[in-house]
């Protein structure tokens, strides 16, 4: 069985963070592995706290999995710190390295900066250039060139200029951007492809670039290429939104095993 490493932060409701991904990684037929970066106190109204575990506890945690198992790629999340960011990078510049899917979670889904702009550097400098692909939401991307975007031309001018930051390729996130369909923009330095899907009507998105990302990774570690491992993962966040879960009194998760409930004729609510 393959295996994928997710290095993130736990969320207490089980939407995002590494609980998301490990459910996805289940979900599509790799074993998931993790290193916990945070530990926070969240619902699915708001985050109440964060704890960020001791840079050499992250170390250590992917070290000894990379010295016991062979991990066949590796999704990286919300790391808010330069101390943690550069352990993780010096940590995984020391081990064999499998395809790095990088998340840089620096907005949040309402516009509010979660990463400072020293630590935003220091992610650019330090992980970017482990990354084979970067997955920023519009924000983000923004965050990265410094102009707004609003075409889905700007979107792959904005791809190119962020591969030239020292990834290899790159996902522009366009669930953001409006309209009646979710576009996002891949680049991988020679060719761009567009993928769209259905925007359904539903607030409960928790955790949705989290899932898209881990997806990724995951059809990565079964020996997918880029734009096919990419163009899945789209297929399973889509499908994962439109069965999504009405848990909680705020933004309730996507259902991650959709397809699995569906198989077996259960019905989630």
């Amino acid at each position: 069985m393959k295996v994928a490493l997710t290095i993130a932060g736990s969320d207490s409701s089980g939407g995002a963070g590494i609980q998301a991904d490990l459910k996805t990684f289940q979900a599509l037929g790799v074993f998931g592995m993790s290193a916990i970066t945070a530990v926070t106190v969240q619902n699915t109204q708001k985050v109440y706290a964060v704890q960020e575990i001791k840079p050499e506890i992250v170390r250590d945690q992917i070290l000894c999995l990379f010295e016991d198992t062979l991990i066949d790629a590796v999704k990286i999340g919300m790391v808010s710190s330069i101390q943690l960011i550069e352990t993780i990078a010096g940590s995984l510049k020391t081990v064999d390295l499998p395809p790095v899917v990088l998340d840089p979670v620096m907005i949040s889904k309402s516009g509010y900066r979660l990463l400072n702009q020293d630590a935003q550097q220091a992610l650019v400098n330090h992980l970017f250039p482990l990354a084979e692909v970067v997955t920023p939401n519009i924000y983000e991307a923004e965050a990265l060139i410094g102009e707004s975007i609003q075409t889905v031309e700007q979107m792959k001018d904005a791809a190119q200029r962020i591969l030239s930051l020292g990834t290899k390729k790159v996902v522009v996130k366009g669930g953001h951007l409006g309209g009646s369909l979710s576009t996002d923009i891949l680049y991988d330095g020679e060719e761009y492809h567009c993928l769209e899907s259905p925007r359904f009507e539903t607030k409960n998105t928790h955790g949705t670039g989290c899932t898209f990302s881990s997806a990724i990774a995951a059809n990565l570690a079964l020996g997918k290429d880029f734009f096919q491992a990419v163009k899945r993962a789209k297929e399973y966040i889509t499908g994962a939104i439109e069965h999504s879960l009405s848990i909680g009194k705020g933004h309730g998760p996507t259902h991650h095993f959709f397809e699995l409930y569906a198989k077996a004729g259960l019905n989630p609510s």
